[in-house]
């Protein structure tokens, strides 16, 4: 699933393209054409901006709303160069300034009146993006303690709570605080919380300015820790059963 760091990177390669470019907006596969795409046709893209993994495009009166989810993705070429997959499955083209942004699949694609899109359930609920230039450390801290027997690890992959967490940086960053993240947030101090999203703020504007994520444990069960040589483990957490990997041995 795309987090917030690459929604972050891909504002910014839409700023340095096509963002104040009237673009032709077309929809070669039928979901694009469901969602409105075509009705963007011959406007001018004001802006482009991230909230947590939201993609949010500004074309004055109207809104494009994208949501990658766990496969979806936004590609950048160069207007006569090759796409790596077919134009058949783009949902969305908006192509402008010798530039194409195409949208491939994901969870969400949806045109609406910008005024629409301000009230938007997805947006409104959201929580302070982990991202953003004035994060708001106090208000995450004490919206993650309101519920004390919920597990961290869980509690940094809610939306409503705090947004741009995923599972890459919610595992990376327990580690990197070096705090468990199966226990409650009853049982954590106020310095332990602050310390793993400080580590979860850092590591993903690196990721933003590399485009390559730590995965110093992510993905690597049964591996040595990094940091102690214990065994990296790993199962499914909270509702949707998303995979945690952590270092029993050195993160308590």
């Amino acid at each position: 699933m795309a987090e917030g760091d690459t929604i972050r990177r891909l504002v910014d390669r839409l700023d340095a393209t096509i963002v104040g470019q009237q673009v032709a907006a077309s929809a070669p596969n039928p979901r694009g054409r469901a969602a409105g795409v075509e009705r963007l046709d011959g406007m001018t893209l004001q802006r482009a901006d991230a909230r947590g993994k939201h993609l949010l495009l500004s074309f004055g009166e109207l809104s494009l709303h994208s949501h990658l989810g766990m496969s979806g993705g936004w590609h950048v070429y160069r207007q006569g160069s090759p796409w790596r997959r077919p134009r058949r499955s783009a949902w969305a083209v908006l192509s402008g300034g010798g530039w194409d942004a195409v949208q491939f699949g994901g969870s969400t694609l949806e045109v609406m009146t910008t005024a629409k899109l301000r009230r938007h359930p997805q947006i409104a609920g959201l929580g302070p993006d982990i991202l953003a230039a004035e994060f708001d450390l106090d208000a995450v801290v004490a919206a993650i303690r309101d519920d004390p027997s919920r597990e961290l690890g869980d509690a940094l992959l809610d939306q409503r709570l705090v947004a741009g967490i995923g599972n890459i940086f919610k595992s990376e960053a327990c580690f990197a605080g070096k705090v468990d993240p199966w226990r409650p947030v009853g049982n954590l101090s106020e310095a332990e919380l602050r310390e793993v999203l400080g580590e979860a703020r850092k590591l993903m504007q690196g990721a933003v300015e590399t485009g390559r994520h730590p995965l110093r444990i992510y993905r690597r069960r049964g591996g040595a820790c990094p940091r102690c040589r214990g065994r990296i483990v790993s199962r499914g957490q909270g509702d949707d059963n998303r995979t945690t990997y952590w270092c029993p041995r050195c993160q308590v």
